[in-house]
C-alpha cells in the first residue's frame, strides 16, 4: 500500500459551505458584511479586546500596524531574523530600518535577554513573533518596552487561542496580528485580522482599512457622506471568506482537539527515535499553553535534512523546513545583515524540518508519516 501524504491540505466543514451559500444568497459579498461582524464579534469576545478587524491577510495587519504608529524613516523595529519575511516588509515599506535580533535555541521565539543591547534611542518598535503558536517571554520584552514608549506589536500568525502565563497571545502588546493563511489552524484561504488591545487607534484603524476613508462611520450613520481623510489601502477581505472563517472558529474545540492529539502523538511517538539519532523535539515551556499550529524537530545537520526529507517523499511524505534567515538574504544584507549576526537563527535554518499536520488528518495517515520517519535512523545519513 502506498499513500500520499501532503504538508497541508485546507478542510472546510459542511457548516463552512452551508454558510458561504448563505453569504452568496444575501447579495453581500464584499467587505464588512455580516459574516465579517460576526467574525469581529467572536474574535473580540474570545480575545476580550475592544475591536478586531478582519484583514486580507496577516501582511496586511502587519502593514496597517506600521501605518498606525507612524513608523518612518529613522526608525528602527527590533524583530527575530527568523521569521516571515512580511514581518520585516510591513516596516521597510515605512522606511524604517530592521534590527534583525536572534532566537532562542529552545522555543525559537526572540531572545528577549539579546533586547537591551539591541535597544537604541530610535526604537520605534518590537515585534515579538510567537514562533509555532509557542509564546515569547512577554513579561520580559514588556518590561523593556513600557518604560521606554517603545511599542509592541505581536505577530501572532502561529498563535491565536495559545496563551503564556494564562493570557491569551495577542493580547499584550499596543496592536497584534493573525493569520488565516490555509496552512493555519483557522482558514478561510488567506485572509488576517488586527487586533486591537486598547481603544487608540480604532477609529484610526477603521480609516486605514477602508482605504484612507470615513467609509465606516458613514455606514453607522455617523457622518452623511464620506470622504478621503487619510493614508490608507483595501484590506477588506470578502464577506464569502468570512463565512469559511467563521463556521472554523465557531467549530474551534473540535479543531484544537485534534491537533492537540496529532501533537502529543507524534511527540510520544518519535521521543525515542529522536534521542537515538540526536534529533530534537519542540519544546514548550511549562508557563506556555500552545495552540498546537505545528510539529518542527531539529536535526544534526543540513545534509541529514535533505536525506530525511528524500526519505519521506519516497514514502509519500511531504515534509518541508522554515525560514532563511532574513538578515542574510539579500535585502537583509542591503540593510544591514551580516553573517554571524545571529548564531542561533543561522544554526536552525539549516536543520529545521516540519512534519504534516492539518486538520481532518486520519488516523492512518498521521501513522504514516510517523512509521516513515521511524525508519530512517542516523546510519541512513
Amino acid at each position: 500500500m502506498s499513500m500520499h501524504i501532503p504538508f497541508n491540505r485546507p478542510t472546510v466543514s459542511d457548516r463552512g459551505r452551508a454558510y458561504v451559500l448563505e453569504a452568496i444568497a444575501s447579495g453581500h459579498l464584499s467587505g464588512d458584511g455580516a459574516f465579517t461582524r460576526r467574525c469581529h464579534t467572536l474574535l473580540q469576545e474570545l480575545l476580550s479586546v475592544p475591536r478586531v478587524l478582519l484583514t486580507t491577510s496577516c501582511t496586511g495587519a502587519l502593514e496597517m500596524s506600521a501605518l498606525l504608529l507612524d513608523v518612518g524613516p529613522g526608525d528602527e523595529v527590533i524583530l527575530p531574523s527568523f521569521t516571515f519575511v512580511s514581518t520585516a516588509n510591513a516596516f521597510v515599506l515605512r522606511g524604517a530600518t530592521p534590527v534583525f535580533a536572534d532566537v532562542r535555541p529552545d522555543t525559537l521565539n526572540l531572545d528577549e535577554r539579546l533586547l537591551p543591547g539591541l535597544i537604541t534611542e530610535r526604537t520605534r518598535v518590537i515585534v515579538p513573533v510567537h514562533y509555532a503558536g509557542v509564546g515569547c517571554e512577554m513579561d520580559a520584552i514588556m518590561a523593556l518596552a513600557d518604560p521606554r514608549g517603545i511599542a509592541v506589536v505581536e505577530d501572532n500568525a502561529h498563535g491565536l487561542l495559545g496563551r503564556y502565563r494564562g493570557k491569551l497571545l495577542g493580547t499584550f502588546g499596543a496592536l497584534a496580528t493573525q493569520s488565516f493563511h490555509e496552512t493555519k489552524n483557522f482558514t478561510c484561504g488567506e485572509g488576517g485580522a488586527l487586533v486591537l488591545n486598547g481603544t487608540r487607534f480604532v477609529e484610526r484603524a477603521e480609516v486605514l482599512r477602508e482605504k484612507g476613508t470615513d467609509r465606516s462611520r458613514f455606514f453607522r450613520g455617523e457622518v452623511d457622506k464620506y470622504s478621503w481623510v487619510d493614508l490608507g489601502s483595501s484590506y477588506l477581505p470578502s464577506d464569502i471568506l468570512a463565512a469559511v472563517l467563521l463556521a472554523q472558529l465557531e467549530e474551534r474545540d473540535t479543531i484544537q482537539l485534534g491537533r492537540r492529539q496529532r501533537w502529543a502523538a507524534y511527540f510520544e511517538a518519535l521521543g525515542p527515535w529522536a534521542a537515538r539519532n540526536g534529533v530534537t523535539l519542540p519544546h514548550v515551556p511549562a508557563h506556555v499553553e500552545s495552540p498546537w499550529h505545528l510539529f518542527h524537530m531539529l536535526v544534526p545537520s543540513q545534509k541529514w535534512r535533505e536525506a530525511l526529507i528524500d526519505h519521506l517523499k519516497a514514502r509519500g511524505v511531504h515534509a518541508v523546513f522554515h525560514y532563511l534567515p532574513l538578515h542574510l538574504s539579500p535585502k537583509g544584507r542591503a540593510l544591514g545583515g551580516r553573517e554571524g549576526s545571529c548564531p542561533v537563527t543561522e544554526d536552525i535554518t539549516d536543520r529545521l524540518l516540519r512534519l504534516p499536520l492539518y486538520n481532518g488528518m486520519s488516523d492512518e495517515e498521521h501513522s504514516w508519516v510517523i512509521d516513515a520517519v521511524l525508519a530512517f535512523e542516523r546510519a541512513a545519513a
